[in-house]
């Protein structure tokens, strides 16, 4: 019923064209998804492919042990190196836009991430997300944040930075 907000920023130390090149490829997805979630790519791009307007990535994924779901979603928008957004086409969510954008600030990069989502079965999924769903959500960003820095470095003092709200 509810619309739900998550948002994330995140600050690298490194330049943005290092840090389109690594998030611009649907190969790197596995990498930065947790591995429990057994997070498989079906549609065939790999690690060095290129994201592109109208690129549509399927694949498999289990945010609880034994639910396999498929998902598939469609690039819609790409400004190179500056922002991306991915749209579901088919999965569990009855509404999911995820906006990924890059900024060069001063000694790095900051991404920031937006994900406008919506739980199918009403009332019902409202309350799916006030109990796990949203707490899900949080912690694979709150992994995809630890992998990048395990990737590219730590950002200096920095902490993680979610937001979950509704509207």
């Amino acid at each position: 019923m509810s619309l739900h907000i998550l948002k994330t920023s995140q600050k690298l130390p490194i330049d943005i064209n290092t840090a389109w090149e690594f998030l611009s490829s649907p190969g790197n997805l596995e990498k930065i998804t947790p591995p429990n979630m057994s997070f498989k790519i079906t549609s065939g791009h790999s690690e060095g492919d290129k994201m592109y307007q109208g690129m549509v990535i399927s694949y498999i994924v289990k945010p609880y042990p034994i639910l396999p779901l498929q998902w598939v979603t469609e690039i819609t928008h790409v400004n190179e190196p500056h922002y991306f957004v991915d749209e579901q086409r088919f999965g569990p969510y009855s509404f999911w836009h995820h906006k990924h954008f890059l900024k060069e600030i001063d000694g790095g990069v900051l991404m920031e991430d937006t994900v406008h989502y919506k739980i199918p079965m009403g009332i019902i999924g409202d309350i799916a997300n006030a109990i796990m769903i949203k707490s899900q959500l949080k912690s694979i960003f709150e992994f995809r944040h630890e992998e990048l820095e395990r990737i590219f470095g730590k950002w200096p003092g920095q902490d993680v930075s979610l937001s979950l709200h509704s509207v």
